[in-house]
């Protein structure tokens, strides 16, 4: 276990490497600069704020410094919020984001696991049809289309939720399901498919002909084997709940790091835009790890080095 989890923290650091590399050319490749935006800008204030950000240096003692501020996570001052740095706003709003992120994922393998082993145990009936198309449509139905949906019905028209804003719980529940119904349109389909194929296995059929019942032999049999293709799906599914927070935080006005980050971009703040891109992959490529990990605690016959024995 120790001599796989090193390895892939080689692997995350190579990865991690490009990544930062491909990030820093594509920002020198994007036209205009962080005060291409500002108006009636004297050429001399542009000429100072170049010198101290280090944007008038040659691109390869820019390349140097943005290596030596990822390995020390030190991205110093924002370009565009003038006295906050970059970590000081990667620490305020990443706890917004992680708590919504973790609400979506949570409902997303909720609604999925349950949607599937419904739709799986009345294989070919209405409740088979009814779950199924529920799956189909929030695969199909984009999340900002989605958001917009609930807002207008559920917090505009019925009022029974806030439009927009981060004052409480509440507040989290739209954008949550805003994200996770397309996961969880996944997750079901996967769910189901996989479930279907354990029914028809030896195990099931003994637990059956023991006289177990229908959800007796779902929870003590079929259904651990059967989240194996769901627990593949965890890696994208993290990958899916952070970048698809971006947009939605933008919808509901949610002062989160994907907020941040879109804005950085729209406003060409390097230093966010490189530090939200270190630490979101950071964290997606270690979600990577934790899955490949998980699959040798849900079937110990799976090994790690990627052998099936």
């Amino acid at each position: 276990m120790l001599k796989y989890i090193l390895k892939r923290l080689v692997y995350i650091l190579i990865a991690l490497y490009i990544i930062v590399t491909a990030t820093f050319f594509l920002m020198q490749l994007a036209p205009g600069s962080p005060f291409a935006s500002e108006r009636d800008f004297p050429p001399q204030i542009e000429e100072q704020l170049n010198a101290k950000y280090g944007l008038d240096n040659p691109w390869y003692i820019q390349y140097k410094d943005y290596l030596i501020d990822t390995v020390t996570f030190d991205f110093g001052e924002s370009m565009k919020y003038k006295g906050r740095s970059t970590n000081d706003i990667i620490s305020e709003s990443f706890p917004i984001s992680l708590t919504l992120g973790i609400e979506a994922m949570i409902l997303s393998i909720g609604i999925g696991i349950l949607l599937g082993v419904i739709a799986a145990l009345y294989h070919n009936r209405t409740i088979d049809y009814l779950a199924s198309t529920i799956a189909v449509l929030g695969i199909s139905v984009p999340s900002f289309i989605l958001a917009g949906l609930m807002q207008y019905f559920l917090a505009f028209k019925l009022d029974l939720f806030p439009v927009s804003g981060w004052k409480g719980f509440i507040y989290s529940i739209l954008p949550a399901f805003a994200i996770a119904i397309t996961h969880a349109g996944f997750i079901a389909k996967l769910t189901r498919s996989s479930m279907l194929e354990q029914k028809s296995s030896d195990y099931v059929k003994m637990a059956r002909a023991k006289g177990l019942g229908k959800w007796t032999t779902v929870f003590r049999h079929t259904l651990r084997n059967a989240l194996l293709p769901v627990v593949t799906y965890l890696g994208p599914l993290s990958a899916g709940v952070v970048t698809g927070s971006f947009i939605i935080e933008q919808i509901f006005a949610i002062p989160g790091l994907g907020k941040h980050f879109v804005t950085s971009i729209t406003n060409r703040d390097y230093t966010v835009i490189m530090g939200t891109t270190v630490f979101y992959s950071i964290i997606l490529l270690f979600a990577v790890l934790v899955v490949d990990i998980l699959y040798s605690v849900i079937d110990p016959r799976i090994k790690l080095k990627g052998a099936k024995k």
